[in-house]
């Protein structure tokens, strides 16, 4: 093949993978965003750099364990509005980004100016329609107040739909269910705070003129002893309750109830007690005469009374907010609570994996121009940055990962996002250690692109799924033993077979676009590369799986149960195995092995990804964001495998035309 022709293959290969990395991104980043003008809040103003770092680092029980602040809102401006921050007009016309702790912050301490956030992704226009909201566009977001006005119909209509089974929900119904559930939780944010913006009224205290007073609701829990001594009188003598003091109870229950819920901030003093206090429960405390010690909620009460009622000054607001998060911090530290809470905190403020994927994308153009350059000068300069940008991104991945695990106190792989991320770590490694080991270029380019494209997937996963992926894992895999040895074996043989399956596409484009300009021996390299990869993918599979049924029968009394999870894992040995042995066989050649090893990266997906949607066996944990990325890997697949036919039927009429 002419020298010429080589070159045109090697730009052709450049533009084709441009066009499918700025597809992704379309597809992926830009497209799964709705569109939406800057919403103008009149009178917004952001909170002080200060103010954010204090609140922060407060700790909150959620989801199972205890984390700052900042964590809490941040997946929970992400389920609510499918983003971690978000724009308005405030004051003067200034545009303020706002980020999850701002935005939670407003919630709690400023729910005036909150209701008028674009808080709530709505993706179907007809969940608006259906409750008389006039929509902006098909796709956008809207803030409470926008809503508000076809709340009771969007709860009757949520009601209406629960009854119909998951399964059989039109997409409009099941989103105007989400979106019931959403206003409800966000309700519960804005509204936490009111028992102390408001207190209670003391109904016929007020004499002619004179108003009725108002007093705190932690002077009322002070009086909890006396007003169960009046209601106990009462009982006892059959009488009716006074209804003065029947309003005042009514008050404090409504105020409890508005506070039970959204934030769970208060660490019970009692160490043994597991389960952290909202604000509401600690009104109820000195109410219901709990075993709690009612001293330490009423004070927990005052702390956060003075804390919401001082928002309008800003250095009062820092001094109350400080005295609450030193309050809370040493309690939770006195149970052992709070030691990972600052490393959370930094954690997210860092955003490693968002720069690993600058690194990739940023090695991914070198890696493409390195193969248009062909040999010399530039093509050494371009081989030395993209080997340096693609290890900075492998150890932008590998810090948080770490990270992850000192946070999480076990292995890191333990859900179907921790796979996704370690995925992309080890394999952008096995890569380069192939690369150092082989000197040949092709694996030092598919590092980078196969970092890029698992990190999109990461963070694409998140926005769908919208959960704390540090929470505790589910019984049946709360093992550090396990995941350790099982689990990660499980994870590298993806890892693997999916590296394999990459490297074989190369294979295919470099023979189907001339990118080799005929040399056997590159070809030889990479078909012993993809050979040891399988292999690899094998020994890892096939140990893990004898170990998954160690643990099963540890965990479930059965070794083996025809689950959907290790089907898969069983599919993927007994696919590479007969990989090779049809290799050692003479059945396959160069041409075939790698057909087949782009097919394992199906394989592995099924295994891997497809299985936890199937909603049945002991190993469906209920993930269900990404179901649309599983097709569409397959027929990316679909689609290289029948390029590599065309491009071998192609060859072989070269060839034939050339002999005769």
């Amino acid at each position: 093949m002419s020298n010429s022709s080589s070159k045109a293959g090697r730009w052709i290969a450049a533009v084709l993978a441009l066009l499918v990395l700025a597809a992704i991104f379309t597809n992926l980043v830009i497209d799964n965003m709705p569109k939406g003008e800057v919403r103008q809040v009149e009178g917004y103003t952001p909170w002080s750099e200060e103010t954010l770092r204090i609140a922060e680092m407060l700790p909150v029980q959620n989801g199972g364990r205890i984390k700052p602040l900042s964590t809490f809102a941040g997946f929970t401006m992400l389920g609510l509005h499918g983003a971690r921050s978000m724009e308005v007009e405030g004051s003067g016309g200034k545009v303020v980004r706002i980020k999850p702790t701002a935005w939670l912050m407003d919630s709690l301490f400023r729910p005036q100016l909150a209701i008028k956030l674009p808080t709530f992704r709505i993706d179907n226009s007809a969940v608006l329609e259906a409750i008389g909201v006039k929509p902006r566009g098909k796709r956008d977001r809207y803030s409470y107040a926008d809503i508000e006005p076809g709340r009771e119909k969007l709860v009757e209509l949520a009601k209406t739909y629960e009854a119909i089974e998951k399964d059989k929900r039109d997409p409009v119904q099941a989103q105007t269910i989400d979106l019931a559930y959403n206003l409800r939780n966000y309700e519960s944010l804005i509204g936490y705070f009111g028992f102390a913006r408001f207190g209670v009224t003391l109904h016929g205290s007020g004499k002619k003129d004179v108003p009725d007073q108002h007093a705190d609701i932690s002077a009322v829990m002070a009086t909890a002893p006396q007003i169960r001594q009046q209601i106990a009188q009462t009982q006892a003598q059959g009488q009716p309750m006074d209804s003065h003091l029947q309003s005042l109870m009514q008050q404090v229950f409504d105020a409890a109830n508005f506070a039970k819920y959204g934030l769970f901030i208060l660490p019970p003093a009692d160490p043994k007690d597991p389960i952290w206090l909202s604000a509401g429960n600690a009104i109820m405390v000195p109410i219901t005469e709990t075993k709690i010690d009612p001293q330490l909620a009423i004070a927990d009460i005052k702390v956060l009374e003075s804390t919401a009622r001082a928002v309008s000054d800003e250095g009062a607001f820092n001094k109350e907010l400080v005295t609450l998060r030193d309050r809370l911090a040493k309690r939770a530290e006195a149970r052992g609570e709070y030691r990972h809470v600052p490393l959370e905190a930094s954690y997210y403020q860092k955003n490693w994996f968002l720069y690993a994927l600058v690194f990739f994308v940023f090695g991914t153009i070198t890696a493409l121009a390195m193969c248009t350059a062909g040999q010399g000068k530039a093509a050494l300069i371009l081989y030395w940055t993209t080997l340096a940008t693609t290890a900075a991104g492998l150890v932008y991945c590998i810090i948080p990962i770490v990270k992850r695990c000192i946070i999480m106190q076990r292995p890191p792989v333990g859900n179907l996002y921790d796979t996704i991320i370690f995925i992309a770590a080890t394999s952008v490694l096995i890569a380069l250690i192939m690369e150092w080991m082989t000197r040949r270029r092709f694996a030092l380019g598919v590092a980078p692109i196969l970092g890029t494209l698992l990190i999109i997937l990461a963070r694409r996963f998140e926005l769908g799924d919208a959960n704390d992926n540090m929470d505790p894992l589910v019984a049946v895999l709360n093992s550090n033993y396990w995941l350790t040895i099982h689990v990660l074996t499980i994870t590298l043989g993806y890892s693997a077979g999916l590296l394999s399956a990459f490297m074989s596409f190369i294979y295919l484009l470099m023979r189907g676009l001339g990118l080799d300009d005929g040399d056997k021996d590159i070809r030889r390299s990479l078909t012993r590369a993809v050979y040891g990869m399988i292999c690899l993918t094998l020994f890892l599979s096939l140990i893990g799986t004898v170990l998954g049924g160690v643990w099963a029968n540890d965990s479930w009394g059965r070794f083996w149960g025809w689950d959907p999870k290790e089907n898969g894992a069983l599919l993927i040995v007994l696919w590479t195995l007969s990989i090779l042995h049809a290799r050692l066989g003479g059945y396959i050649k160069e041409w075939g092995m790698h057909f087949a090893a782009v097919f394992t990266g199906a394989v592995v997906t099924f295994s891997w990804w497809h299985v936890n949607f199937l909603g049945v066996g002991l190993h469906n944990y209920g993930f269900t964001a990404g179901k649309g990325t599983i097709w569409q890997f397959y027929i990316v697949i679909l689609a290289i495998l029948v390029f590599g036919v065309i491009a071998r039927a192609i060859e072989g009429s070269g060839k034939a035309r050339a002999a005769a």
